[in-house]
């Protein structure tokens, strides 16, 4: 992974800019204002076509214990995002990023899925969407599988929506559950500026049949 140290101002345009030429903003801790560039050598990506959910994730899916919502609580899914908790004692996302974040979605380039039981708020991510790629930022987990259907509802909103490209930065074990691969940079930024070409839209309240069609090709593999 290589990293550009710019001392630029946090500003949404900057950000969308960035995610055009492939890097992407980050922080060492929390708790600091600086930012650094990441133009990772090998980058993660998440084939729509090739979304792997294992058989007990299909089960939860369709059982529905959570409610699934989009951008209807945007900001406090960023904040949970950005939380520190007894596994991971800090974050990448400090306030300049949060700040930039959160006027992206105000925009209309960022969005969220959020999960809910008992209304309180269980588990979710967020991304930002640009052309018909969805960078995928982060997700947090407070009940069993609540992130992992968070990011089913993504996928299938992504397919619907016809987005082409959905960018997870790196490979992780638990994102290659899902079918994340690695690809060298360079094939990164072809798939890119393909999806770059094209304008897909995020669909927020998707028609039913639209919907269960979109889920269904998601939840087949």
């Amino acid at each position: 992974m290589s990293r550009r140290d710019d001392a630029l101002v946090m500003t949404p345009e900057l950000m969308l800019r960035a995610y055009a030429a492939g890097i992407f903003p980050m922080a060492e801790s929390r708790e600091t204002d600086d930012v650094f560039w990441v133009d990772p050598k090998r980058r993660g990506i998440l084939p729509l076509d090739n979304f792997h959910a294992g058989r007990r994730l299909r089960r939860t899916v369709r059982k529905g214990p959570y409610q699934v919502t989009c951008n209807t609580v945007f900001s406090k899914i960023v904040e949970t995002c950005a939380e520190h908790t007894h596994k991971r004692q800090d974050t990448w996302i400090n306030p300049p990023i949060e700040a930039a974040v959160n006027e992206l979605h105000q925009m209309g380039f960022a969005h969220s899925v959020e999960c809910w039981q008992d209304d309180a708020l269980v588990g979710g991510l967020y991304g930002i969407s640009l052309g018909a790629a969805f960078f995928g930022e982060s997700m947090f987990s407070r009940a069993t599988d609540a992130s992992k259907v968070a990011l089913v509802h993504l996928a299938a909103r992504l397919k619907l929506g016809g987005f082409r490209l959905l960018d997870t930065q790196f490979v992780t074990d638990h994102l290659a559950q899902f079918g994340v691969i690695e690809v060298p940079a360079r094939d990164y930024l072809v798939e890119l500026e393909n999806a770059l070409k094209f304008q897909a839209v995020f669909p927020t309240h998707p028609s039913p049949e639209g919907w269960q069609d979109a889920l269904g090709e998601v939840l087949k593999n």
